[in-house]
């Protein structure tokens, strides 16, 4: 069993920061890519970034440079700065992490954690 959970999520000012942690506990095996989404109440979960194995790095195209990921791989954990936030940020946030379980990958998602980004 495998269970991630997110924090660091709030209510922030435009333009201020939020510091977005998870971590995994568990069995934990084999971790591949991790990452973090997003959704919004009637939209679809949307990529906000991810970091393989390897440490190549991507982002959803509306970070424009405002989020920077990162994983501890010794700690199973991964993180989301957030800077510059605008109130279209506000979402609930979701860790992910991809583990190759029976010689395939399996997707394990956190709880989800909100942030308002509101004057």
């Amino acid at each position: 069993q495998v269970q991630l959970v997110e924090s660091g999520g709030g209510l922030v000012q435009p333009g201020g920061s939020l510091r977005l942690s998870c971590a995994a506990s568990g069995s934990i095996f084999n971790i591949n890519g991790m990452g973090w989404y997003r959704q919004t109440p009637g939209k679809q979960r949307e990529l906000v970034a991810g970091i393989r194995s390897g440490g190549s790095i991507y982002y959803g195209a509306f970070v424009k440079g405002r989020f920077t990921i990162s994983r501890d791989n010794a700690k199973n954990t991964v993180a989301l700065q957030m800077n510059s936030l605008k109130p279209e940020d506000t979402a609930v946030y979701y860790c992910t992490m991809t583990m190759i379980v029976g010689g395939g990958p399996h997707d394990y998602w956190g709880q989800g954690t909100q942030v308002t980004v509101s004057s």
